[in-house]
């Protein structure tokens, strides 16, 4: 390769030097835009604007189930809306979504049922919701072992000549685990169909971003594997939507995978757990809360003539209709089927599995059956 072909090679690799945005803090358009992306037409901000709503009840409606003993545990995603939202609205139904256990709000905004995205935070099942017919993965706690997943899932989807695309959620932390790193790779070397989209909402956990990584950038972690690069201001939904939709239709035209880095913010603490005033200070959390991305792209629909104050209300009505059953849902309490335990551990259980099925079924039938004999002889 020629000094000149390889000078062009690396520069289609590197992100923009700052983070592309259409939309300033205050809900203004900035004066350049990033060249190369198109802004989403009204129809699709709005809907997003509407998405983003309701997500941000279900998280708040989550945070406080959580505080009152329903939900086990509950990492929430308040003010990284435009990243949650905006993946979702990137992809098509036939496409892939492989989250992180932060990703809730993304889930429901895939139109899966609030109840069955809360069961792994209730401690029911792993999973409350079929992967297969939602094209949605169970949600990720290990750190990066989803990145593998969605190439794995991407490069199937290349060799069956299927259309489809994989898009993986990424936090910060999780780009300094090998498994990442790996990945990327792997997708590189066989230009699978895959988006990488990192979230980097500063913190992992309580490690600060100049901790984890020397980087210029996280995005500059896909230019050593070959990966097409770029950055975005990930609390203004216009950009997060316009680079994300040219990631994935990059990807599906069969030109190999994409790293899309999201600058945005944990607003509240990494889990009901966590106790984040030990790491960071209010003023930065004031200082973010000036960028928050709801009120944001309201401003910026506002001001075009896209969005009424009727509009805003009906949007607010849905979400509180949505936080409404979730109370109702999560208020009952679920029966636990002991012997799922083995319904799913092999397509064809082993004999072992099968006896040791029938000799918990005959253990709980006794059990079932002694409360009945008590009170027959009482």
């Amino acid at each position: 390769m020629s000094v000149k072909s390889l000078r062009q090679t690396v520069q289609g690799l590197l992100p923009s030097l700052t983070p592309v945005r259409f939309v300033a803090e205050d809900g203004t358009p900035v004066a350049k835009p990033a060249p190369g992306y198109t802004e989403p037409v009204p129809e699709a901000l709005r809907e997003a604007y509407r998405r983003m709503v309701v997500g941000r009840r279900f998280d708040t409606q989550a945070t406080a189930l959580t505080k009152q003993g329903r939900l086990a545990v509950y990492p929430s995603s308040r003010g990284q809306e435009a990243c949650q939202i905006g993946a979702v609205l990137a992809l098509r139904p036939d496409d892939w979504l492989f989250p992180t256990y932060r990703d809730s709000v993304a889930l429901v905004a895939r139109g899966i049922d609030p109840l069955e995205v809360l069961t792994l935070l209730r401690g029911d099942w792993h999973c409350g919701y079929d992967p297969a017919a939602t094209r949605v993965a169970p949600q990720c706690t290990p750190l990066a072992t989803q990145v593998l997943h969605a190439t794995g899932m991407a490069e199937s989807l290349r060799r069956t000549g299927g259309a489809g695309v994989a898009m993986a959620l990424v936090g910060d932390g999780a780009t300094s685990e090998g498994d990442f790193h790996e990945a990327l790779n792997f997708a590189a070397v066989f230009c699978a169909p895959v988006v990488f989209f990192i979230q980097n909402n500063k913190y992992a956990i309580s490690v600060p971003l100049a901790r984890q990584s020397a980087a210029p950038a996280l995005a500059y972690k896909g230019i050593g594997h070959g990966v097409r690069s770029e950055q975005v201001d990930g609390n203004d939904l216009v950009a997060v939507l316009a680079v994300l939709t040219a990631a994935v239709e990059h990807a599906r035209a069969g030109h190999g995978p994409v790293l899309v880095e999201a600058h945005t913010y944990r607003m509240d603490a990494h889990t009901n757990a966590d106790d984040a005033t030990r790491y960071r200070d209010a003023a930065e959390v004031e200082r973010w809360s000036a960028a928050d991305p709801v009120s944001r792209l309201e401003t910026y629909l506002r001001a075009r003539g896209a969005l009424t104050d009727e509009d805003v209300a009906a949007v607010r009505e849905e979400a509180e209709t949505l936080a409404t059953e979730l109370r109702g849902g999560m208020n009952e309490e679920s029966v636990p089927d002991l012997l799922e335990l083995f319904d799913h551990v092999y397509a064809e259980p082993t004999p072992q599995l099968r006896e040791q099925r029938a000799l918990l079924a005959a253990e709980l039938a006794e059990d079932a059956a002694s409360p009945a004999l008590d009170t027959q002889e009482n």
